[in-house]
């Protein structure tokens, strides 16, 4: 984990990522701000980050196993889509 990310745990399958809302973890999966996920203790890239930086290949994970979210989002923006950067 960088000095520029937090790690967020997933709580019922839901991840707090700004101060007062909690999203699906699946949404994640999606997001920009999304640098890894922690799945079995161990660090993926995260589904966004590594279908935008791998030549657009995407390891399949299993979002509903994530223990942990490692996001860089530090000025409280919460989910921004994937899709509108690469589309």
């Amino acid at each position: 984990m960088s000095e520029h990310e937090r790690r967020l745990p997933v709580i019922r399958g839901r991840v707090t990522c700004t101060q007062n809302k909690a999203v699906p973890v699946e949404r994640c999966g999606l997001c920009v701000h999304s640098s890894r996920v922690v799945i079995g203790g161990r660090e993926l890239p995260s589904p966004a980050r590594a279908y935008c930086s791998l030549c657009r290949d995407a390891p399949d994970i299993d979002m509903s196993k994530v223990e942990a979210i490692l996001c860089d989002d530090h000025t409280g923006e919460g989910f921004r889509s994937i899709a509108n950067i690469i589309s």
